[in-house]
């Protein structure tokens, strides 16, 4: 295996960071997790662009632009041979003295691991998972911005404590003010009274790639659909749930807390239809030849 490490690749054994780097001492830095469909990474452009969009919320400078950067994965996918798998895109702010001045660190680390892609079970997506919503809060939207995709994930860390101590396999956290935000690594979605509900931006979580493409493919759909604030009310209340994010897509839920929920038609409806969006986005970037990579 061999992984992208600041400007060129490394066998794994030798892709080692200093314990001086301020990612590892503080949780200091970004990253992306991206999904790759048959030689091509879904949704590219706007992995990177909320990567940048990161980095510019922390005033972390990215030793590389954006086509360097697209080379470097795709680089990292082809000494792997890899066409189905999954992508980890990090930048820390670097190595640097014990201290928390971002000025402390001159470089930032850039690191690209490229893993092959081993589906959930089948069972997930026949049955469902369980889920609870967690007592651990998500943080405070005015302390840390959550459209900051960050290396911090302590706060969901306790979230996914909490399920695992629950036997749940996701956790979903409330705002400050009770609201329904997002899971440990996922977006939320419930279906009742004909509507499809999924808790606004503005409720303290980040605007996942994913959950943007079934909002637009919910609309295409001909279904309803409301972004707003959510109480654990309203959640208990539906007719089924499901959440989402890159690798997982459109995963049902048969339980949150106590309550239980059929596997229904929407969440398979949008799955069905989310699996057809990556199936044409492949096509179509196929379609480009050699450009597909970003660079001749």
């Amino acid at each position: 295996m061999y992984v992208y490490l600041n400007d060129r690749l490394v066998p794994r054994a030798e892709a080692t960071v200093s314990v001086f780097d301020h990612g590892f001492l503080y949780g200091d830095g970004v990253y992306e997790t991206m999904r790759v469909y048959d030689d091509v990474v879904f949704m590219l452009d706007e992995h990177l662009m909320r990567l940048f969009r990161s980095a510019t919320l922390i005033g972390l400078t990215i030793p590389l632009d954006a086509e360097r950067i697209r080379a470097a994965i795709y680089d990292t996918l082809s000494a792997n041979s890899l066409k189905n798998a999954y992508v980890r895109l990090t930048i820390s702010r670097g190595y640097g003295p014990i201290g928390l001045d971002p000025d402390l660190c001159s470089t930032p680390t850039f690191v690209v691991i490229a893993e092959e892609m081993k589906d959930y079970p089948k069972a997930f997506y026949v049955k469902g998972i369980s889920v609870i919503i967690a007592k651990t809060k998500r943080n405070l939207s005015d302390a840390i911005n959550p459209q900051i995709k960050s290396l911090n994930f302590l706060n969901n860390i306790l979230a996914k404590i909490e399920a695992k101590r629950e036997d749940a396999y996701e956790a979903i956290m409330l705002n400050g003010s009770g609201y329904l935000t997002e899971g440990t690594i996922s977006n939320v979605f419930f279906y009742r009274d004909d509507i499809l509900c999924t808790p606004s931006i503005g409720c303290g979580l980040l605007d996942g790639i994913t959950r943007t493409v079934i909002l637009d493919l919910a609309v295409r759909e001909g279904l309803m659909v409301r972004e707003g604030e959510f109480g654990k009310k309203d959640i208990h209340a539906a007719h089924e749930v499901f959440l989402t994010n890159t690798t997982m897509e459109v995963m049902p839920v048969f339980q949150v807390d106590e309550v239980r929920y059929n596997v229904g038609d929407v969440g398979k409806l949008l799955r069905k239809a989310y699996r057809e969006e990556v199936n044409a986005y492949v096509r179509n970037m196929k379609g480009r030849g050699p450009s597909l990579w970003g660079y001749e």
